[in-house]
């Protein structure tokens, strides 16, 4: 009975997206009580539940969910839809229907498109997730396109998470990182959202109608706000030159006297470190003298924790 529940309302979700906990009590005639203990045992599952409290909250689902790929194996889906199709044809109950709907919405939804605009594809998830950052770039795009306002859910770099509810307009790609920018409602402002650090989105069913705005004007040189500005000046391995280009850009890596070297003015700080020690002993730091100095510091840090 109480996987029999839980399995009940995964799917109401997945159909509706949202649904209030009392509604979910009186499908399944059982308490409230009941309901908000089976919904901690579906997140503790690993399915992103949101409580959202107050008027016009609910338990929600985000867009960005969808059932496990291996959930269903195509065949299995197809067989499955064609032996309730030809069922309901014979028995048009309420039972076959909703569960014909289900298995339907399972097979639009359950393939992998990573296809954008329709010419560019796209699949910029991290290593171990095949889906979800793809799943959540189509939801965004779609949101875009359809002019959808979403709720989201967003972690700052600080660990911070709040909840907003944003009017996407531009998506933006930028240094292999994919970006939103939308007009959030809790700003009052447009605001350049970092998509992998969107947590989860749900198309709240509102529409909205786009602002004007300068696309000359956007923020892209967002990566330089409130740091300070490095020019470095590196000797570049051949075994590393086509990841600097992809850093850098090709034209900052010139042939000189002493090899190859690379020069360019960015942001200063931890990412740059980061992003010099992964090189290795693929690049040195020439200038400035500083930061060669820091990066030595640091690296004699790592090696110390293996001493």
């Amino acid at each position: 009975m109480k996987f029999q529940v839980m399995l009940r309302i995964l799917f109401r979700l997945l159909k509706s997206r949202k649904v209030s906990a009392a509604a979910l009590a009186k499908e399944n005639d059982v308490s409230e009580r009941s309901i908000r203990r089976y919904l901690e045992e579906l997140i503790v599952c690993g399915v992103p539940l949101d409580i959202i409290r107050g008027r016009g909250g609910g338990i929600c689902l985000p867009d960005t969910y969808r059932l496990p790929e291996n959930f269903l194996t195509q065949e299995e889906l197809a067989a499955a839809l064609n032996a309730l199709g030809a069922l309901y044809e014979q028995l048009p109950s309420e039972a076959v229907r909703s569960a014909l709907e289900k298995l339907e919405m399972h097979s639009k939804t359950g393939s992998r498109d990573l296809s954008l605009s329709g010419n560019i594809l796209v699949d910029s998830g991290t290593w171990g997730d095949a889906y979800g950052f793809s799943d959540k770039l189509h939801v965004l795009e779609e949101a875009t396109e359809n002019c959808s306002c979403l709720d989201i859910q967003y972690i700052d770099r600080g660990g911070n998470a709040s909840r907003r509810v944003i009017e996407p307009h531009l998506l933006v790609y930028k240094q292999n990182i994919w970006y939103i920018y939308a007009w959030c409602r809790t700003r009052e402002d447009f605001r350049l959202f970092r998509i992998g650090r969107i947590r989860s989105a749900r198309d709240t069913g509102e529409t909205f109608v786009k602002r004007e705005f300068d696309k000359r004007h956007l923020p892209l040189q967002f990566n330089f706000e409130n740091a300070e500005l490095k020019e470095i000046r590196l000797a570049v391995t051949q075994k590393a030159l086509p990841d600097v280009e992809e850093w850098l850009g090709m034209d900052n890596v010139r042939e000189e006297k002493e090899g190859l070297i690379a020069t360019a003015t960015v942001p200063a700080g931890e990412v740059l470190l980061s992003r010099l020690l992964s090189f290795g002993n693929g690049i040195r730091v020439l200038e400035p003298a500083s930061l060669a100095k820091e990066l030595k510091d640091r690296a004699q840090k790592l090696c110390a924790l293996y001493d």
